[in-house]
């Protein structure tokens, strides 16, 4: 069985935020023969095609990126979209030449927060993601309520319901991944 790497993006900055809990959460269940990186978005500034040269931030997570053989996202709603800091570094990748870095990868989409978790954000981010070529998966969906109790004060996900969930569908994006990269 091939090796793969995922990339982890969480549109979240929060230090105890709970959409990187839920990568967190994702890390330990991934599946054997798989790893993950969790990219640091802290430091990307807004998308600017003005700079003459890329910031030291933005080149690290497109090497990242680029090193990835597919992408988990745990995407937050901010008012019934994707949060800003997760559009901004999707918008730095697909401005390299040909969008070499997204086009053709399988992902995977995870969130936390209200009443209906992130389903809005997350069908957005589908949506944006349909012009830079990405191939979600479809199944198994997570959509976790950030404040059920599902997450400690570090925002680091308890409920095994929602573990066994994160499991197989990281399960499913490594055999997607695999399946397209054939």
């Amino acid at each position: 069985m091939t090796p793969l790497k995922l990339l982890g993006i969480s549109g979240s900055l929060r230090r105890q935020s709970t959409n990187s809990g839920l990568l967190r959460a994702a890390l330990a269940e991934l599946p054997e023969g798989v790893s993950m990186d969790i990219a640091d978005l802290s430091d990307i500034p807004f998308y600017n095609a003005d700079l003459e040269e890329k910031p030291a931030g933005v080149s690290r997570v497109l090497a990242q990126i680029e090193a990835a053989d597919a992408l988990v996202f745990a995407c937050p709603e901010y008012n019934y979209s994707l949060a800003p800091a997760l559009k901004n570094i999707l918008d730095w990748a697909s401005r390299q030449p040909g969008n070499t870095l997204l086009a053709g990868k399988a992902a995977a989409v995870m969130g936390a927060g209200g009443g209906m978790g992130t389903s809005r954000a997350q069908y957005h981010l589908r949506q944006v993601c349909v012009f830079f070529d990405l191939h979600f998966v479809n199944k198994p969906e997570v959509f976790a309520n950030a404040f059920s109790g599902s997450f400690d004060a570090d925002g680091n996900l308890t409920d095994p319901k929602l573990m066994q969930l994160i499991s197989e569908q990281m399960k499913t994006l490594a055999a997607w991944s695999r399946k397209i990269r054939a």
